[in-house]
């Protein structure tokens, strides 16, 4: 609502601009799960809050500024949103690094982008628009990256392998000097707490390793289940979709 000489006048504070908003967070988050359940940086609360304010951003560059507008004052509405684009790739920016001469974290990034661009169409009242690239990430993540696994594999092709171990046995330390044992190069890992840990029994971890390396993934799964404390290694498609 914005104060005018009648008293206080709605001015794109209604229903359809709530619709807006809450098709924004709905969206982000979905996308910001997936994020998530794939130990991404950018997770469900950075997806989510990105789509949320672009979506508010894009509301107050339409409706924000109605009450100055006159003969004198002309104001595009694009011109808010449209810094969305550009601000939003320093968010983009801080989650690509360079390690070893590898490039990481291209993908969230895109991702963080993609987001900004479903909660900016939300928020301008195309949720059509915004449901449909919704669904054209998902379509990317588990339609696209399957059909890469099957590409043949080179020493820069980068193979998954997760590890389930109990901590406090030193499991993570040996695991990495065994994956450079075997020739391994680890590009990445995420780790989290496995669901039924307690404060009295040992708490149980599972790493996910991002790993590039010609030899078989299935010797250095086998040389990783011998270990102490280790509870279980599972390698290729099941290691990223197993939670």
């Amino acid at each position: 609502m914005t104060w005018a000489s009648g008293g206080w006048q709605e001015i794109g504070q209604g229903w359809w601009q709530i619709l807006n908003i809450a098709v924004a967070l709905v969206l982000s988050a979905a996308i910001g799960l997936e994020r998530e359940l794939r130990y991404r940086d950018a997770g469900l609360r950075t997806q989510t809050l990105v789509g949320v304010a672009s979506a508010l951003f894009t509301l107050v560059s339409k409706y924000g500024f109605s009450d100055i507008l006159g003969d004198d004052v002309i104001l595009d509405p694009s011109r808010v949103a449209a810094q969305i684009v550009s601000g939003i790739g320093f968010v983009g920016a801080g989650l690509i690094f360079v390690r070893r001469n590898v490039v990481r974290g291209l993908t969230t990034a895109a991702t963080v982008w993609l987001t900004a661009a479903v909660g900016a169409a939300a928020g301008a009242g195309l949720p059509l628009l915004a449901v449909l690239v919704t669904a054209s990430h998902f379509l990317v993540v588990y339609g696209l990256s399957p059909l890469a696994r099957k590409l043949p594999d080179t020493r820069f092709s980068i193979r998954q392998l997760r590890v389930d171990y109990e901590v406090g046995t030193g499991v993570l330390a040996r695991v990495l000097e065994r994956c450079t044992a075997l020739n391994f190069v680890v590009e990445d890992l995420g780790s989290r707490h496995l669901d039924g840990s307690s404060e009295a029994a040992p708490r149980h971890v599972s790493v996910l390793l991002q790993l590039r390396g010609k030899q078989p993934l299935s010797e250095l799964a086998s040389a990783l289940d011998e270990l102490d404390g280790v509870t279980r290694v599972v390698t290729g498609d099941r290691a990223e979709e197993e939670e």
